[in-house]
């Protein structure tokens, strides 16, 4: 069997896999909005964990964690595990409320319920556009990372876009299939899958340069400075991805709508407790090989870096393993790229397309939903064609936009800001992204969405109590 068959038949077995949970999904489904987009409300604490956990767990952890600490080393880790327990802090807290509204009013998306409690349909229209613009880029790194690895895989015998649009159409049929609740499943499976595979990689890798020790000590030969604990990494910079993870993670449309589908409070809250325990140990795997790596294969550049992975498995494991491990890949990319398709397929239906039609018909959203999933998966296999930048850059990109969100939406939930406050506090930090873009404003060594977010906060609550003196 030659290599580029081996390579295909060992993932498509997995993805095969997949496509028979979503047929199952879609036989026991209810054909209505609420279960294709909510699983009808009922994910226990277990599959919920999972869910975001695995929904989180994208082609940046998998290959963008390696390849950044390809070049930055173990304080990289520092960065994500600290963030870590922000992050389930900060899903406690805007999630527990979202799950209360969800409930008593029936919303399926964020943007609805921004809009339905703020009584703004600007504000909802605002929501759903931030939301788009900044989630599909994140969209793209997933095909983008399938034909890096197929390529890779394969000595460039599948070129990276065959790859990208690979994996881009069985996401389309088993997401069309089933819907929330065949990703949910699916994202159990696909969270085992990366813990296991990517641990298996580390000691496969490791045992093949030598050992654990001698890894590091070729690495450490090669730069010291990746097991400093600042390492190339400031403080400032230290301190600003923490924050940035807990700002933006919930306000990711796909993390944001999981939590509606908690089927109780309760479970919302072991989710979260479990998430830094088990996200703290998957975060320091790939970490470890971007750094075995730098020993390894030293002198790639930054876009090279996001390879590594790849690169090393290619190198010190034999073929039927790295395929398999890859497939764990795989499965990062695509429990992440699923929901990020049926999330922003529901804000299509229910926050653009539902107010306008003269009629209300859930048969209408329902099937409106599956021809979004089509529609925006061909819209990031075009932004993958030719990517714009390393998946590092795309990535905290994605996450700044997404951010200037999180002040509004915290003071929505708890102390029912007013929609123009809002707006003006969105505005505001869209315009400081766009002058930080541009470099017409000075960054103070902090990561842009630092300021962005504490400005946009303080002319939230400004605005809020000035607009409410009026009335």
């Amino acid at each position: 069997m030659n290599t580029t068959l081996l390579v295909l038949s060992i993932i498509t077995s997995y993805l095969t896999f997949t496509l028979l949970l979503g047929v199952y999904g879609y036989k026991i489904s209810k054909k209505n909005v609420q279960d294709y987009f909510l699983a009808s409300r009922k994910i226990g604490p277990f599959v919920l964990f999972f869910t975001l956990a695995a929904t989180n767990f994208s082609a940046f952890t998998f290959l963008g964690f390696a390849g950044e600490a390809y070049t930055s080393g173990y304080a990289f880790y520092g960065i994500m595990g600290f963030g870590t327990s922000f992050t389930a802090l900060s899903f406690y807290i805007i999630g527990r409320k979202v799950w209360i509204l969800g409930k008593e009013k029936g919303y399926i998306t964020p943007p609805e319920l921004i809009g339905g409690e703020t009584d703004s349909h600007a504000l909802r229209m605002l929501y759903v556009a931030i939301m788009v613009i900044f989630t599909l880029p994140y969209l793209a790194v997933q095909p983008m990372s399938a034909g890096f690895v197929l390529s890779a895989l394969t000595n460039g015998a599948i070129p990276y876009f065959y790859g990208a649009v690979f994996l881009t159409v069985f996401i389309i049929v088993y997401v069309f299939l089933g819907g929330m609740r065949t990703i949910a499943w699916t994202d159990v499976l696909q969270g085992l899958m990366m813990i296991f595979l990517l641990l298996t990689a580390v000691i496969v890798l490791a045992y093949n340069l030598g050992g654990l020790q001698a890894a590091h000590e070729q690495a450490r030969s090669v730069d010291p400075g990746l097991f400093i604990r600042s390492g190339t990494i400031s403080i400032k910079i230290w301190l600003s991805f923490s924050i940035l993870w807990s700002f933006c993670n919930p306000m990711f449309p796909q993390l944001f709508q999981r939590f509606f589908i908690a089927d109780s409070e309760k479970s919302l809250q072991r989710a979260s407790m479990i998430y830094p325990l088990v996200t703290g140990f998957l975060f320091l795997l790939p970490i470890m090989i971007g750094v075995m790596g730098r020993g390894a294969i030293p002198g790639l550049s930054a876009q090279e870096a996001d390879s590594i992975l790849p690169m090393m498995l290619e190198r010190y494991a034999p073929l039927w393993l790295s395929a398999l491990i890859m497939s764990g890949g795989f499965a990062a990319f695509m429990s992440t790229a699923d929901s990020q398709l049926l999330t922003m397929s529901s804000m299509f239906t229910r926050d653009i397309f539902h107010p306008y039609v003269p009629f209300d018909s859930e048969d209408f959203d329902y099937s409106v939903g599956h021809i979004m999933v089509i529609v925006l998966a061909v819209v990031g296999l075009a932004i993958a064609y030719k990517p714009p930048a390393t998946i590092f850059t795309i990535v905290t990109w994605a996450f700044t936009g997404l951010a200037i969100l999180y002040p509004s939406t915290l003071g929505v939930l708890y102390w029912k800001a007013d929609a123009n406050a809002c707006i003006l506090s969105i505005s505001t930090g869209l315009f400081m992204l766009l002058l930080y873009q541009f470099k017409l404003i000075p960054d103070f060594g902090f990561l842009p969405a630092i300021p962005i977010v504490l400005v946009s906060g303080l002319v939230l609550f400004v605005s809020h109590h000035v607009i409410r003196s009026r009335l």
